[in-house]
């Protein structure tokens, strides 16, 4: 992959940086993006150049459709056109409620991070992929979206990757004669420092909760990425993929207030 773009939305800290750091050791040039992890993301910058790639940090929600624009745009100026796109970055809250219970704010914020702001990054790259005729966008998910069963608590982020589900699928219909490859990766439930880490560093590590009986690192999710974006991946797409360990973390049930 060297000399490809690799724009990687949240790519500061957690699964996003260890996608980063994966495609930059296959030589891909990378266009980093945060929102408040300003200092992670150029010390990440400044590692990735060292491995002997190009490299620039963006400040950018992708919710806002201004900001997401100009995202590309310093992209375009300073690495060239895009030739991978992963859709990281998406805004989720952990604190558990009813759909009743969110404001009218949170519902478009949600919806505009997980859904538009994709669809939106996605139309944006994608005349100079259909022109070199070639390209990989990956979009992200979770366990077992595929399925579009109900998510107590969960309903707005659910109900926008479900959306992103569909998106996938019928892109990857549109543009395969392009070059262009689409697909969804669903990540199991990796919490906390585990996003940054190896599969060596976490399998030790027993996790109760997932059949594997260990827990998912950035790395389980980085190099899936990595093999669909690699030159003769291009006879897959629109494949929604569960990285999770067999893990389900849908609960349905819900226990009345």
């Amino acid at each position: 992959m060297k000399g490809k773009v690799a724009l990687i939305t949240g790519s500061a800290t957690g699964l996003g940086k260890m996608t980063a750091l994966t495609l930059a050791r296959q030589g891909c040039d990378i266009a980093l993006n945060f929102v408040n992890s300003k200092e992670q993301a150029h010390a990440l910058k400044k590692e990735i150049e060292g491995m002997g790639v190009r490299a620039i940090a963006v400040k950018a929600d992708i919710a806002v459709e201004e900001e997401l624009y100009s995202l590309v745009d310093q992209t375009e100026e300073q690495l060239g056109q895009v030739d991978i796109l992963v859709n990281n970055a998406g805004p989720f809250i952990r604190e558990r409620r009813l759909f009743s219970q969110y404001d009218r704010n949170e519902i478009v914020h949600l919806i505009n991070g997980n859904l538009t702001g994709v669809m939106l990054l996605d139309h944006r790259v994608l005349p100079s992929m259909r022109e070199q005729k070639w390209g990989r966008i990956i979009h992200f998910g979770f366990g077992h979206a595929g399925e579009a069963r109900s998510w107590p608590h969960r309903s707005v982020y659910a109900a926008a990757k479900v959306g992103l589900v569909s998106f996938t699928k019928t892109l990857a219909v549109e543009e395969a004669p392009y070059g262009i490859t689409v697909n969804m990766v669903c990540p199991g439930d990796i919490r906390g420092a585990n996003k940054e880490k190896t599969i060596d560093e976490v399998f030790g590590i027993t996790d109760e909760l997932t059949p594997r009986g260990r827990s998912g690192s950035g790395e389980d999710i980085a190099r899936v990425i990595e093999y669909l974006c690699m030159e003769k991946s291009d006879f897959i797409t629109g494949n929604i993929m569960d990285i999770s360990g067999g893990l389900d973390p849908i609960r349905p049930r819900i226990i009345p207030e």
